[in-house]
């Protein structure tokens, strides 16, 4: 049986929002929310690598200064600078309510991800199972695990929840549970082909995935950009979000036998590896985080991914491969940008969007589009009948549609494609203490 996790938060509110605005297709027009005419560069092969520097020519998915190189930014009267001591080679800020980009560098750029390649993973299959399901773990299952691979510590021959799955997937960064959980979902390959499925449909068209855990492989990049639309897919579902804000949690460990010969199973306690969520000796907790994801890499170097909310706003900020080798690098330039982000929102005029999934986009262009959704990919493997909204084929969401639970008001996806905006849903209260002033 597997232990029951002890969190170091209380889980969100179950709560009516506080308010909604329903937005119909047409103003969601006027608003252009729906994919703007955008050129993608083309797919990488197996055998390509990230260059040294940014093309020339990159993706203008979200906007055409979106694939320029350098920093695009709209700096004017009221508008705060950037931070000067900036070192990363990409870099996203954006308001993960209106998807506007708020500033970028070389957002396009085709680089290695690292573990920031497990918001794919569990966007795409963490609403496939039940997190009461346990699985019993065999030889097979971490066969192949790469050498050097963070672990979180699963014994073959020991039984996990699926639960107990995610909470090493997100908090240790687990190769390990990643890999049972691939084995599960019909094997490594079958897993990889539907993040990609996924990452199509998010239309994250610099991502391309050759392992499900971020381990350096050849071909397997991702972008700053595709990255933020990675972790504003996957913060619509409530597991999502519970596990990525989560600090510390009880882990199942060895059954052993004790000295009077009984069978015992105790845990240990997991930590979570993001260092703006746990804190570090030069690194604070910062106000208002509530995840999403870290990786490091011989190949990536440091990468994150975070969501923050403060005074009612949320942004998204993504940080790939600081040259600065300094200790928390990534982390201490990922906050800089969260402080700067909330300083110019609502001053700065954006150079560009997060668009939204493809099915989204078609079915908010087809008139009579549904224009009522409800909260759901709670991962409790129980779907609705009607399609999710960014749900590939192979593996999406679940439900007829899905909330950002991120407080402050955030973009809902409706069951037809249309969204709503404005809504407000709460993140767990860990978020709502930490951001407090």
């Amino acid at each position: 049986m597997g232990t029951a996790c002890t969190f170091s938060l209380v889980p969100a509110p179950k709560k009516t929002a506080r308010r909604s605005l329903l937005v119909t297709s047409a103003v969601l027009s006027s608003l252009a929310l729906t994919a703007p005419v955008s050129h993608a560069a083309p797919k990488p092969s197996p055998s390509t690598s990230p260059s040294a520097t940014p093309p020339a020519n990159m993706s203008t998915v979200g906007g055409e200064r979106l694939g320029q190189p350098g920093t695009q930014v709209n700096l004017a009267s009221g508008v705060p600078v950037l931070p000067k001591d900036l070192t990363a080679r990409s870099w996203v800020v954006a308001d993960a309510e209106s998807g506007e980009v708020l500033a970028a560098h070389n957002a396009h750029w085709r680089l290695a991800p690292a573990s920031t390649m497990k918001m794919l993973f569990a966007d795409t299959v963490l609403p496939k199972f039940p997190k009461t399901m346990e699985h019993k773990v065999v030889p097979s299952d971490l066969a192949d695990v790469g050498s050097g691979s963070s672990m979180v510590g699963i014994k073959e021959g020991e039984t996990y929840s699926v639960h107990d799955l995610w909470l090493g997937v997100f908090l240790r960064s687990g190769n390990d549970a990643v890999h049972v959980l691939s084995k599960m979902n019909k094997g490594i390959k079958n897993t990889v082909k539907e993040m990609n499925e996924h990452a199509e449909e998010l239309q994250a068209l610099d991502t391309h995935a050759m392992s499900p855990d971020g381990y350096d492989e050849p071909g397997q990049v991702s972008s700053a950009y595709d990255l933020t639309l990675i972790a504003r897919s996957g913060l619509q579902k409530k597991d999502f979000r519970e596990y990525c804000s989560t600090v510390t949690a009880k882990f199942p460990g060895e059954t052993k036998k004790n000295k009077k010969g009984k069978s015992v199973r105790e845990t240990f306690e997991i930590q979570n590896t993001n260092r703006l969520l746990a804190g570090d000796s030069d690194v604070p907790v910062y106000q208002g985080i509530a995840g999403v994801k870290n990786g490091n890499t011989t190949n990536a170097g440091a990468t994150f991914t975070g969501v923050a909310e403060r005074g009612g706003k949320v942004l998204l900020v993504t940080v790939m491969n600081p040259e600065k080798s300094e200790h928390n690098e990534v982390y201490k330039e990922t906050a800089r940008l969260f402080d700067w982000g909330f300083k110019a929102a609502g001053k700065v005029q954006p150079v560009g969007e997060l668009v939204p999934p493809k099915s989204a986009a078609q079915a908010s262009a087809q008139p009579g589009a549904n224009d009522s959704g409800e909260a759901g990919g709670t991962g409790d493997g129980q779907g609705s009948s009607k399609p999710a909204v960014g749900a590939s084929a192979a593996g999406g969401s679940t439900g007829i549609g899905v909330a950002i639970g991120i407080a402050g008001g955030v973009l809902v996806l409706l069951a037809a494609g249309a969204f709503l905006i404005n809504r407000r849903w709460p993140l767990p209260d860990l978020v709502r203490r930490r951001g407090r002033s």
